[in-house]
């Protein structure tokens, strides 16, 4: 094929290259590497040192073009394999045919989510890789030094103030509270999330197909499916938090998983519901339901998108499931040392003075290391290592839960690569959705739209989880977020634009700090009595000096 010999003219042209380099290296090697003797005939020390260092500089000067060479090789040669995968996956012959083509004319418009959908390979997380170059290796030594730090900072005051070490966590204890509520709720929420979509899904599919109203049906089952996604899913845990007033990390826990089942019964059926509708009625047998085990797997594997099956890995490495468990709590201890010692007292202090602009700033500024600090520690946590040790407990293969965002010279990739778990449910299942709806037309629409979805998903977790209304989430992520996406694109390249991408982010995690830290201690200090629902809607931090 063309695109073969190309590779191969690049190939022979690289080798040939780097071939060339190395013959020059060793005949000048070989012209100037002589030995002088002395008079007494032996040979002169210094000028072999002399032309030792001389070597070694000539190495030095040489090693960036050579490595450059094999990085360009290398870069052809993936690019190559990449196209040759594209040019296979856009033929029609990749696949095997699903039907007669009357099948296929009628079911032109079902997006088969096997063939058309997210495609699972065994392949190991970035940091993975990256932690085996000592020099990343060594970042991660030095976020462990801060970690220290802080232990011995919080001690020192401690015992300075106190006369004593003190090893109490109360705000641990306090924010993980309530473990016999948050424990039976989720576990309904994941039985209940097993039985019903399944057994409606099992239901419907053995009825369509032998039903004379198929549309009644479908409508009459997914309307059922509905009312448990918004009801039993969506209000009863929301009621469970506020009723029983949970605390804060209680609260994350219950909400997240709620909103991780959401997402997962969605792709169930989304996923499963194009085989019935595709198959013909004399092939209603031929149609496998997908066993219980397989939607049970689902439920736990590290991912939103549905298949029967995932690639697994050989073996369970225990070793590595306790790691990743142990960096976990050694991050939730991270946040809390970052708590006590850069935002509690800072926070309390600025809660408790009148709010104006250089104020605002103040806090906003030196919010941005502790924010900072905890956005690193939140994606470490969550979707390197705990992501990761259900991968390894599950064998699940297919371990890019993220990619190189922090590359980025555009919020469009950033967007993509910070966490690709939920980015594959959104780009599928929401935009995809969107424009198999409407039409490609409508792909500024159809972005538009996942923003408001994401936007709302992550207001609603932080609503219910403070216990507040405050829309300083909504607003960044659904303003200037969209407007940077659009603005600080793909087509910016260069160093400029990843400094501008983490300058605007630094930024982003400073506001989000310090408000909603203003407005949680504003409405510690200054609760209202009776307060209406307006009350409740207007932010409590910009009056609360005034009772105070």
């Amino acid at each position: 094929m063309v695109g073969e010999d190309n590779i191969s003219v690049r190939s022979r042209r690289s080798a040939y290259g780097i071939a060339e380099e190395k013959d020059g290296v060793s005949r000048r090697l070989e012209g100037n590497w002589s030995f002088p003797k002395s008079s007494n005939g032996r040979v002169d020390v210094d000028h072999v040192i002399t032309r030792r260092m001389q070597l070694l500089a000539e190495v030095e000067h040489l090693k960036p073009a050579f490595m450059k060479g094999i990085d360009n090789h290398f870069t052809e040669l993936v690019d190559g394999l990449v196209s040759k995968l594209a040019l296979l996956e856009s033929s029609p012959s990749a696949f095997p045919s699903m039907g007669s083509e009357k099948d296929g004319r009628k079911n032109k418009g079902l997006r088969s989510p096997s063939e058309h959908g997210k495609v699972f390979v065994v392949r190991r997380s970035l940091l993975d890789d990256l932690f085996e170059v000592e020099h990343i290796r060594t970042i991660y030594h030095i976020f462990i030094a801060f970690l220290i730090l802080f232990i011995l900072s919080t001690f020192v005051v401690d015992f300075l103030d106190e006369g004593r070490l003190v090893l109490e966590f109360d705000l641990l204890v306090y924010a993980f509270g309530k473990f016999s509520v948050v424990a039976p709720t989720c576990l309904w929420m994941i039985l209940s999330t097993l039985a019903i979509p399944y057994g409606l899904f099992c239901k419907w599919a053995q009825s369509y197909h032998n039903s004379s109203h198929k549309t009644i049906l479908s409508l009459f089952f997914g309307m059922l499916f509905m009312l448990f996604q918004t009801i039993g899913l969506g209000l009863g845990p929301a009621y469970v938090t506020l009723a029983y007033d949970l605390p804060p990390a209680s609260r994350f826990i219950v909400i997240l998983e709620q909103v991780r089942l959401i997402m997962k019964g969605h792709s169930f059926i989304r996923e499963n519901v194009p085989r019935i509708l595709s198959s013909s009625p004399s092939k209603t047998n031929s149609v496998q339901v997908p066993r219980l085990s397989q939607y049970l797997y689902f439920l736990f594997a590290p991912t939103l998108i549905y298949r029967d099956e995932y690639p697994r890995t050989s073996t369970r490495r225990w070793s590595y499931v306790a790691t990743k468990f142990a960096q976990v709590l050694g991050s939730l201890f991270y946040v809390y040392y970052i708590l006590m010692r850069l935002c509690i007292p800072i926070y309390r202090n600025y809660s408790r003075e009148p709010f104006n602009t250089r104020g605002l700033v103040l806090c906003i500024f030196n919010s941005i290391l502790p924010g900072v600090l905890m956005l690193f520690l939140v994606f470490f946590a969550f979707l390197h290592c705990w992501l990761n040790a259900f991968a390894e407990m599950l064998r699940f293969g297919d371990r890019m839960f993220y990619k190189d965002w922090w590359n980025s010279t555009s919020y469009a990739n950033y967007y993509r690569t910070w966490n690709v778990v939920v980015h594959d449910w959104l780009y599928y299942y929401a935009y995809r959705d969107f424009l198999w709806f409407f039409g490609n037309k409508f792909r500024s629409a159809g972005m538009l739209c996942v923003f408001a979805i994401s936007a709302a998903v992550h207001e609603y977790i932080l609503i219910i989880c403070f216990g507040f209304f405050y829309p300083v989430m909504f607003c960044l992520f659904m303003f200037f977020g969209m407007i940077f996406n659009f603005l600080i694109n793909d087509q910016r390249k260069g160093s400029i634009w990843n400094v501008i991408m983490w300058t605007s982010l630094f930024l982003g995690q400073g506001i989000i700090v310090c408000l909603y830290s203003q407005e949680w201690y504003a409405r510690m200090y200054c609760p209202l009595q009776n307060p209406t629902f307006l009350d409740n809607m207007k932010p409590r931090s910009w009056t609360c000096h005034a009772k105070i």
